[in-house]
């Protein structure tokens, strides 16, 4: 049996710390549960245990919110109901669901103006992106919402607020067809104004 010279000894302690600073430095940059976010399949998960087995097509929504986005550090699952005729309101309630600072609950509402007509009442999951604390989540989120809620359809929407980023996915019961713009308030307690 051949015996190293100690010689080598430095050499053999100088790869072993630096294999061992390369694995820290990997697991360090890991961009997934480290930080409190969620990977597509707790999400998925959390949607069809909210929305029961609705459709395949939820699935494909929450990967293409992944895609554009990432991965949430929270989400929130509530229902809400809203109604148009060119001008529309929107009121909701719900759980913010976070890793690292528990449940809180939450209350939206918010105007609507455009070319948008009827009423639904639905289930919404709310992807919440670059939530830096709770009372961030307070605020309104202003963007452009384009697209057709059919009768048990899936639909997708992007708002934003500073840097935060949510992402409501709706299924349920009702029609509303159009184009709008308009914005949701975020709040702590149940209020009739949505301004």
């Amino acid at each position: 049996m051949r015996h190293l010279p100690h010689r080598s000894l430095p050499l053999l302690r100088s790869l072993a710390v630096a294999i061992l600073a390369t694995i820290s430095l990997v697991s360090a940059l890991r961009p997934a549960h480290a930080a409190g976010e969620y990977s597509i399949q707790e999400v998925v998960d959390a949607g069809h245990g909210f929305f029961g087995e609705t459709s395949g097509a939820l699935a494909k929504v929450i990967e293409q919110a992944f895609e554009q986005n990432g991965l949430p550090n929270g989400y929130i699952l509530g229902q809400e109901g809203s109604g148009a005729l060119i001008a529309g309101l929107t009121y909701g309630e719900g759980t913010l669901y976070t890793k690292n600072v528990g449940q809180h609950d939450v209350f939206w509402q918010g105007p609507s103006l455009g070319i948008d007509y009827g009423g639904n009442g639905t289930r919404t999951m709310m992807l919440v992106y670059d939530l830096p604390d709770v009372d961030t989540l307070y605020a309104r989120y202003g963007g452009v919402s384009g697209s057709a809620y059919i009768v048990a359809g899936v639909g997708m929407t992007v708002l934003k607020s500073r840097d935060v980023v949510l992402v409501p996915i709706r299924t349920g019961i009702g029609a509303r067809l159009g184009v709008n713009v308009g914005y949701l308030k975020l709040t702590r307690t149940p209020t009739w104004n949505p301004f």
